[in-house]
């Protein structure tokens, strides 16, 4: 099992904040750093200061700050960025990082972050998200020398150069969601990773078997999908510190304990075989905390080691 720190920096969090949980993330031997793709805060206590940081700015400088992590978003938002453009964007991130980049796009649902910044929120969002897939896929794998044209419902492009191209032959593609229908069916067209964030294992084991029928329908390889979740984590080496922790994020212990990973460190790894018992494959590890990267600390030495 894979484990990656996934943060929420439009909770109140600087440049310099994550960066220092990005080093930390790579120093102790985690998978990857990845963030959310929010500009407004939700019910954060010290109401989101200093502010949003955009996220794939952000990630274009650790790709700079760090050297062998994976780095994505979980997930852009389709609303935010016309896929023409974030396909540049994202192969430009991935040729500063060296070739480290994952691709996470959904449908964007937080109303309130587009009226506070002027960003249109159309009620029908799917399929905008299909044929930004479209589009980005389709500029990234445009060979060399070759032209792109796409005309479709909400997007068109003519005679693109398909330019710059991704360091990475191919940028592994996260969809994730619970949809019962059409979800799967995007996630076997495009997707390399099919992810469940914040679900009960049942719910997330029958999201898992739809996707796998998908994949099966599309007559794709069982063994070509990566199946993950996210997860909000709070640990503790001791009761005492388990609750600590989660006071510091505004959880109540017993209701963090039954919903999220919550407890002590063999409650974690308990839960976590859990989730490795219904095929997942990597956790996204939501860390509220970005302060406390003594957290970080005793995941890596005492948690992760029983899944290597």
């Amino acid at each position: 099992m894979k484990f990656r720190i996934f943060t929420e920096p439009q909770q109140g969090a600087s440049y310099d904040d994550q960066l220092a949980i990005a080093q930390a993330t790579e120093r102790l031997g985690f998978d990857a750093f990845f963030r959310s793709d929010h500009f407004l805060e939700m019910d954060a206590p010290n109401g989101g200061l200093p502010g949003p940081t955009d996220a794939w700015l952000t990630l274009a400088a650790l790709a700079r700050e760090t050297s062998g992590i994976r780095l994505g978003t979980l997930v852009s938002s389709a609303t935010f960025r016309h896929p023409g453009l974030l396909a540049v964007q994202v192969a430009q991130v991935d040729q500063m990082s060296g070739g480290r980049v994952e691709f996470a796009l959904g449908t964007g649902w937080y109303a309130a972050e587009h009226a506070a910044y002027g960003v249109p929120f159309p009620k029908q969002r799917f399929g905008l998200l299909e044929e930004q897939l479209e589009v980005i896929t389709g500029l990234w794998n445009t060979p060399l020398g070759e032209r792109f044209d796409f005309t479709g419902e909400h997007y068109t492009l003519r005679d693109s150069p398909a330019l710059p191209k991704p360091a990475q032959q191919h940028i592994p593609i996260i969809v994730g969601g619970t949809g019962a229908a059409r979800t799967p069916r995007l996630a076997a067209r495009f997707a390399d990773e099919y992810n469940v964030p914040f679900s009960p294992i049942a719910e997330t084991d029958a999201a898992f078997a739809r996707v796998r029928a998908a994949v099966d329908e599309a007559g794709r390889d069982a063994g070509s999908m990566l199946y993950s979740t996210a997860i909000t984590t709070a640990i503790g080496a001791s009761e005492a510190e388990y609750r600590r922790r989660a006071a510091a994020i505004g959880e109540d212990p017993a209701e963090f304990r039954a919903e999220s990973l919550g407890g002590t460190v063999q409650e974690a790894v308990d839960k976590l075989g859990a989730l490795a018992d219904i095929g997942v494959e990597t956790v996204y590890l939501q860390i509220m905390d970005m302060q406390d990267l003594d957290h970080l600390e005793l995941i890596a030495a005492e948690v992760a080691p029983a899944f290597a």
